[in-house]
């Protein structure tokens, strides 16, 4: 039987997975969804959150070996996890996330993205500790192709991004190299360009790489298929 753990991207929390848990449900999986430090009902300080503590919330999640899934920002801290315990990891799936390269921070790879398509929506708090989506463009650049009833639910619960571990450099070695990898490109992507994801996978084997014709929000797009292309990669060797 599959089992995936499934990481929420940027603002986001373990409530943007609910139709894709639905669907590997559905199909036999064993799957869940948490909540990373800060968001959704995890009360921890935006002040105190790191890059480590991510990865930390990630591995203290697990109890057997996942498939982990990790959302555009998530693609940091599951490959940080990763690094920590590479036992712990069955698969890593990058669903429309940055790929990390080691020794540069989330902010370092989104500078040298051909575009910056979400800078616009960014708001930064008075404290510069965190940021929010400007809710006037949260459906054009994350949700454009979601139903009305899907971007009214993201919107009553997108919250407060630390920055600090998008600031971070991450430290990757050969126990992250170790665990097997997939990528799932959305062709329609606003947020993290989909050319720049096709560079991130340059060099990744052809069967590993997957698209989506969707947003940025495949979780609400099109979950039944996103779930599909999970359940693909967690039977692949």
């Amino acid at each position: 039987m599959s089992r995936f753990l499934l990481i929420h991207g940027s603002c986001h929390g373990a409530w943007c997975w609910r139709d894709v848990l639905t669907a590997l449900h559905r199909s036999g999986a064993e799957a869940r969804a948490i909540d990373l430090p800060s968001h959704g009902s995890d009360p921890t300080p935006i002040a105190d959150v790191t890059l480590d503590l991510y990865a930390d919330a990630i591995l203290d999640a697990i109890d057997e070996p996942v498939v982990l899934v990790g959302h555009s920002m998530a693609g940091f801290p599951i490959s940080a996890a990763a690094e920590k315990a590479p036992g712990k990891i069955r698969a890593l799936v990058y669903v429309c996330a940055y790929a990390p390269v080691a020794g540069r921070s989330l902010v370092d790879m989104r500078r040298a993205a051909p575009r910056q398509p979400l800078l616009e929506a960014i708001v930064k708090s008075a404290d510069g500790l965190s940021f929010t989506f400007d809710p006037d463009l949260v459906r054009e650049k994350l949700f454009h192709d979601c139903s009305d009833a899907a971007v009214a639910y993201a919107k009553a619960r997108l919250d407060p991004q630390p920055i600090l571990p998008q600031a971070t450099p991450i430290a990757l070695s050969e126990r992250y190299a170790s665990v097997p990898k997939h990528y799932i490109r959305c062709l329609q992507d606003r947020a993290i360009p989909p050319e720049y994801q096709a560079t991130m996978t340059a060099d990744w084997p052809a069967e590993r790489v997957d698209t989506l014709d969707c947003s940025h929000s495949p979780f609400l797009a099109q979950p039944e298929a996103l779930a599909a292309l999970l359940l693909k990669a967690a039977a692949m060797p």
